[in-house]
């Protein structure tokens, strides 16, 4: 037992472990790696990624662009316009028309306190009467010594009476003639004097100066008004009229571009209240003189199209064109940018991309050259979203990504 060698009984690991055992493991991921791959290569062949393309898209143009020159932006404004006043002082006690309200030329549109006025023309009436009544008297007098002076020359060349009796008849008829002239020149003064008063009254009547609108009411009733609007809390206007039918555009155009503007130049002009409307128009004037503080000159822009629902001091673009646009000819055209476009057999189409972001070709026809767009017409609607310098790869149905901000 003591002579054993323990040492031979040691099991040598190496060579318990299996060889196929070392190789199996690295050699089934190097297959899955390699399934994947072909996986993804063949998820690739079958379904490609979505091409990315930059858009844009179909705008609203007007045929005008095309013979643009340059844009200004004005107001509307009326060529006559009044601060209707009265002439005298006085308080208002009656107002009329409301803002809106349309009045004719000479129509009262306001009323001041007239009582005093008034009994100041009720005296000179009255002394009108008194001195009209003085020239009566002073005629007859003048009568009476006509006649007499008629009986006591007859008398005198019979020489039944001596001539004093005959100068002092002459005297009479003098003196009653000049009365006349007196009594004449005092009626005179006091109807002019009645006239003033009559004036007077008349001032406190306030009259609308021309067929107008009125645009704003300034004074209420019971306030002063004067007409210098010198006095605490007084006003110097009752209302603000405007004559509609001279309305036009007041625009500021560029002292640089001066050079390009003329009397009678075809513009076309668009109001904020009527986005979607276009109107003819023509300057009619350009004011000879520059404002300093922003390099700008005056224009007047009459409107040859005077839509109904126009106010004064509303917002106005003016496009002033080399040559008129045709009547009928200013409707709004769909236009897109000729990058979009895309020859085909038939003529020209655009890539239409749906909201799915699937591609729709659409054929279009060709208008005319409207700045950097050009007019189309076809199965499109504003704001639809083309694919920007198409490629022939692209077709229809295709799925695309687009360039735009998530």
């Amino acid at each position: 037992m003591n002579d054993i060698d323990l040492s031979k009984l040691k099991v040598e690991r190496t060579a318990m472990a299996s060889p196929k055992l070392k190789s199996r493991r690295p050699l089934r991921w190097w297959h899955v790696a390699v399934l994947i791959g072909l996986l993804l290569l063949l998820w690739r062949v079958v379904f490609p990624a979505p091409a990315t393309v930059q858009t844009t898209q179909v705008v609203t143009a007007w045929p005008s662009q095309q013979y643009l020159v340059l844009d200004a932006t004005g107001y509307v404004v009326a060529r006559r316009r009044a601060a209707v006043a009265s002439k005298g002082t006085g308080r208002v006690e009656w107002l009329g028309p409301n803002e809106g309200d349309f009045v004719k030329a000479g129509t009262v549109v306001a009323r001041l306190e007239s009582s005093d006025v008034s009994a100041v023309y009720q005296a000179a009436v009255a002394n009108s009467n008194v001195a009209a009544s003085g020239v009566d008297a002073a005629l007859a007098d003048l009568s009476d010594a006509d006649i007499n002076l008629q009986r006591t020359s007859t008398v005198f060349n019979k020489g039944l009476i001596p001539q004093v009796t005959f100068r002092e008849a002459m005297s009479r008829f003098n003196r009653a003639k000049s009365a006349v002239a007196s009594a004449r020149a005092s009626l005179a003064a006091a109807r002019a004097n009645q006239d003033n008063a009559r004036t007077s009254i008349d001032n406190t009547e306030i009259r609308a100066p021309f067929d107008g609108v009125v645009i704003a009411r300034s004074a209420n009733i019971g306030d002063i008004v004067t007409p210098l609007s010198s006095a605490a809390d007084a006003r110097g206007a009752v209302m603000v009229m405007a004559d509609m039918s001279t309305l036009e555009i007041s625009a500021e155009v560029s002292e640089s571009s001066l050079s390009s503007i003329r009397v009678g130049q075809p513009c076309e002009i668009t109001l904020d209240a009527f986005a979607q409307q276009r109107f003819r128009g023509e300057v009619s004037a350009v004011v000879p003189t520059i404002n300093k503080a922003s390099a700008t000159v005056t224009t007047k822009v009459r409107l040859l199209d005077q839509p109904k629902g126009i106010l004064p001091d509303m917002s106005a673009r003016v496009s002033f064109l080399s040559q008129a646009v045709a009547e009928g000819a200013s409707n709004a055209l769909l236009a897109v940018d000729p990058q979009a476009l895309r020859k085909s057999k038939s003529g020209h189409e655009v890539l239409v991309v749906g909201y799915d972001k699937t591609l729709r070709v659409q054929a279009v026809t060709l208008g005319n050259s409207l700045g950097d767009v050009v007019a189309v017409s076809g199965a499109l609607k504003a704001g639809d979203t083309l694919v920007l310098a198409p490629t022939n790869a692209l077709a229809d149905g295709d799925d695309v990504q687009t360039n735009e901000p998530k």
